[in-house]
């Protein structure tokens, strides 16, 4: 496989090929312009001198009608053996130059020829006098007009041969330092630091910003400020989860000692037990979710399988309904047949869950819960009512905030619950509001989903 091709390279390669198929399209079109002038010009010359000897030849012919001798006219230029001619009167040769042959150099009595002479191609124009017992031929060697084209075309083009090189050079030079800004950057990329998530800076590719690279310094810029608040947003979690986890943990390491240490007491190692099970549930359920929003951090687009949520909420108290009842909590669901929507079921069903057993977690024995789901303008609802002490302003107001919990309440908790809830309902598009239960008295919380 080939090395990665460098843009430069490439950018010169297709200019100097476009230029060298131009180049080489405009020196055939000059060839062939140049060769269809030059013919017609020395066609031209060939008729122009056979009219000339037949108006020399019509003038004389009075005096010398009965003059047969034949006149070979002498060379008199260095060019003279490459144009050769004939005058016939009344059939006989009576001009010609020394070059011409004694038979009649064409067919032809009128018009242009290209014939052979002596084994080289000869361009011919033949033409009658007055009288028509005068025939005129005027010929050209056709080697002497490709000598006159070849001479035109290195006037022309030898220049331009001379040129293409230090134009390749010239356009080598001029892509270099139109790609410096790129290479600037490129190099302020390459020597920033691992840990380095500042935006570039405006002056990275020199004292102007092309047009062309301020989209993708743009995009870099965004991508390294996502990078800091995913990264700070990690480190943050990490801590957090490393402090809370570090609760239940102690915990059990005491309860531990105690059972270890109660001797014959049979009692106080029971009750240790129990105490340190009770933190094992609680590590187990701070894992749990602390899994359970890592997920949703990590996901990017949001989910789109057909869901009935009355459905979702119906499963979800079935399981819920036994802890309720061994506390004499009451959980009702109030739901229309089906409430189809688009999301995913297993997170829709976190999201419940969370709810539901905040109400019953921070709620009092025999306290009643109210889920409602329904359709509301079109958008799919659900509602969570409870009976319990309900939340102050403040406290609504941080609810969501990894870790925050209700300070006062005996219940356990991670303060994980509310997080994961404004997560997925971010990635459901839905609207999370909470307020003063109007039939309970306790809290209120409200779910709009997209429409």
């Amino acid at each position: 496989m080939s090395g990665p091709r460098s843009l430069q390279g490439r950018l010169l390669a297709l200019v100097l090929a476009t230029v060298s198929v131009v180049w080489l399209a405009a020196s055939a079109f000059s060839w062939w312009e140049a060769r269809h002038e030059l013919d017609e010009l020395l066609d031209g010359h060939l008729a122009q001198a056979a009219s000339l000897l037949v108006v020399q030849r019509g003038r004389g012919s009075h005096e010398d009608d009965d003059d047969d001798e034949r006149v070979d006219a002498p060379m008199l230029h260095r060019y003279g053996p490459k144009v050769a001619f004939q005058v016939w009167h009344e059939g006989r040769l009576t001009q010609r130059s020394s070059n011409a042959p004694t038979e009649p150099m064409a067919q032809t009595q009128r018009g242009f020829a290209t014939v052979t002479m002596n084994g080289e191609p000869w361009r011919v124009f033949a033409t009658r006098g007055a009288k028509r017992d005068i025939h005129v031929y005027v010929g050209e060697q056709l080697e002497s007009r490709n000598s006159i084209l070849h001479g035109m075309l290195r006037g022309l083009l030898a220049p331009l041969l001379v040129a293409l090189p230090l134009m390749a050079l010239l356009l080598w030079w001029a892509v270099r330092r139109g790609l410096l800004p790129l290479h600037r950057i490129g190099q302020a990329i390459a020597q920033r630091e691992p840990q380095a998530l500042q935006p570039i800076a405006a002056d990275a590719a020199g004292e102007n910003m092309p047009s062309e690279l301020a989209p993708l310094v743009g995009a870099l810029n965004g991508l390294f400020e996502r990078i800091a608040t995913m990264l700070d947003s990690e480190r943050r979690f990490t801590a957090d989860a490393a402090h809370e986890l570090r609760t239940p943990i102690a915990a059990i390491r005491a309860q531990a000692q105690v059972a270890q240490g109660a001797g014959g007491d049979e009692a106080g190692r029971q009750h240790a037990l129990a105490a340190t099970l009770a933190a094992c549930d609680r590590a187990t359920r701070l894992v749990e979710q602390l899994l359970t929003l890592a997920r949703l951090e990590s996901s990017a687009d949001g989910p789109g399988d057909a869901v009935d949520l009355s459905h979702v909420a119906r499963d979800v108290l079935a399981e819920l309904a036994p802890a309720a009842l061994a506390r004499g909590q009451a959980i009702e669901l109030e739901a229309d047949a089906a409430v189809p929507m688009r999301g995913s079921a297993t997170l829709l069903s976190v999201l419940v869950r969370n709810l539901a057993d905040n109400a019953l977690r921070y709620s009092p024995d025999g306290a009643r819960v109210i889920v409602s789901v329904g359709r509301r303008e079109g958008r799919p609802v659900l509602t969570v009512d409870d009976s319990g002490g309900g939340l102050s302003d403040a406290q609504q107001q941080r609810l969501g905030e990894r870790f925050f919990r209700v300070l006062g309440t005996a219940a356990t908790g991670s303060g994980l619950g509310w997080s994961i809830v404004r997560r997925i309902a971010a990635v459901h598009r839905a609207e999370v509001t909470t307020g003063r239960s109007a039939a309970l008295g306790g809290l209120s919380v409200r779910v709009a989903f997209a429409a």
